[in-house]
């Protein structure tokens, strides 16, 4: 193994990952962040908006107690009335912004505990073997590098004509500075930000419209459970306006007025835009360096996160593979192992897992249906509802399903889909099952607990036993 000097442009997963690969394979180490370590994924994305939607989750989970007998100790043996638990956004709020400012001192307190050097400030390319790194003060610094790592995340995309203000009219990354519950949230895009904000704030108490440009809500998600969540929403009391595009955000008098395409004009007190990111690769030399950008600005990368340029390697969501921090971390440690000679192995998208947060989850493994049916593979597929599951019964959950795709001739899975309380946590086994090319005998053979929510799972493989050719 060779050990060099590594410069990592972004202290978000894909850059703090590869940071700690660089110190162990004996490289000299420094990373350039912006924000803080962490990046947008801790300071302004996954961890706030996560810890945002545990709070909502607690809410659900309150709200269906009910169902199970629990009352207020007050109201003990009486209906329990609406609004009996209360949420103080600016408690809320601050815990979130205090979490996440303490994930980010972790990150770096075990980055320098390992030897890397950190430096606070914005960093560009100066041909492909050195970065210039300038601080707050203007004071700006050369560093010389054998090899680079780009991990320059993405920003919120804005519409023109809908620029954010940062008290009305905003991004996810805005939110947190709010201190009192929106009354009328109006949500544009049903992606998964979207949907999941969409969701925390109807559990939360607002009232919430989230606008859809398309037939459904998570457009690219599996189609059944989309149409689980999207009914789930409007069973909760959220208007999902369908085939519906924004045009514009306004502000009036005491809140803002959403244009759609159609010429409606929606009335809220604030507007979330949640209509995807822009890659933050523009005005830094990259492809002065030599480092190609597709058209919509994404760092081209291969398999092992190389770029065009040589000794340059990109990870995150400036590359635009798949936008999760687990994903952008893999890349940033798949690329130091490659720069720096350690033996390594291409990333194997079909084995990611990624989790929609909202109430219930939405998880997914491997190939999906739609994939499978526009490439014309024969594949088998059972769903079980969980609603017929004893844990999910005992725990009140209604709404669920768990969904499993298999080969028809070896029974090898191909991939799932869980909809459940705690799905992200449910779909490793078929993670496992997928990345380890079981079959769908293999995972009907192990033994669950009983009674558990894992146990859909087994079942599920277990009605494909006697399908498979």
């Amino acid at each position: 193994m060779m050990s060099g000097r590594v410069v990592i442009l972004g202290g978000g997963p894909g850059g703090y990952e590869a940071a700690l690969v660089a110190r162990r394979l004996g490289a000299d180490v420094t990373v350039v962040e912006r924000q803080g370590l962490g990046g947008a994924a801790v300071l302004t994305d996954v961890v706030p908006s996560k810890t945002l939607i545990a709070t909502a989750d607690w809410m659900t989970t309150a709200e269906a107690a009910s169902d199970l007998g629990v009352r207020p100790h007050a109201a003990a043996g009486v209906a329990r009335e609406a609004g009996a638990h209360a949420v103080d956004l600016d408690a809320v709020n601050t815990r979130v912004r205090a979490l996440a400012t303490a994930q980010s001192a972790d990150v770096r307190g075990r980055l320098e505990r390992e030897g890397v050097r950190v430096v606070i400030g914005d960093g560009r390319l100066d041909g492909p073997t050195a970065v210039v790194a300038s601080g707050a003060d203007g004071d700006e610094e050369r560093l010389e590098a054998d090899v680079v790592l780009l991990a320059l995340g993405a920003t919120p995309r804005v519409l023109p004509t809908a620029v954010p203000d940062g008290e009305r009219i905003l991004t996810w990354t805005q939110l947190y500075g709010l201190t009192e519950l929106p009354e009328r949230l109006i949500v544009v895009g049903s992606g998964v930000t979207g949907a999941e904000f969409a969701g925390a704030y109807n559990a939360l108490g607002s009232e919430v419209t989230l606008v859809s440009s398309r037939d459904r809500v998570l457009p690219g998600e599996d189609a059944d459970a989309a149409e689980l969540i999207e009914n789930v929403f409007r069973a909760r009391g959220m208007t999902v306006c369908s085939r519906s595009r924004a045009e514009a955000a306004v502000r009036t008098a005491d809140g803002v007025a959403v244009t759609l395409a159609d010429g409606r004009v929606l009335e809220g007190s604030h507007v979330l835009l949640a209509v995807g990111s822009i890659p933050s690769t523009r005005g830094i030399g990259l492809e002065e360096a030599g480092v190609e950008l597709t058209a919509q600005g994404y760092v081209r990368v291969d398999k092992v996160s190389r770029t065009t340029a040589r000794g340059v390697y990109a990870a995150g969501d400036c590359t635009g593979v798949l936008p999760l921090a687990s994903v952008a971390a893999m890349q940033g440690r798949v690329a130091m192992s490659h720069a720096l000679g350690d033996a390594v192995s291409p990333i194997r998208l079909r084995s990611v897992a990624a989790n929609i947060f909202t109430a219930p989850e939405i998880a997914t493994v491997g190939y999906s249906e739609a994939a499978l049916v526009e490439s014309g593979a024969k594949y088998l597929t059972a769903t079980l509802p969980l609603g017929r599951n004893p844990r999910a019964k005992m725990m009140g959950m209604q709404d669920g399903f768990v969904k499993l795709f298999a080969r028809p001739d070896t029974g090898m899975v191909l991939g799932g889909v869980v909809v459940a309380q705690r799905a992200s946590e449910l779909i490793f086994p078929i993670t496992l099952a997928v990345s380890q090319r079981m079959t769908v005998d293999d995972v009907a053979a192990s033994f669950t607990i009983y009674p558990s929510l894992s146990g859909s799972i087994a079942e599920a493989a277990r009605t494909l036993h006697h399908r498979i050719s």
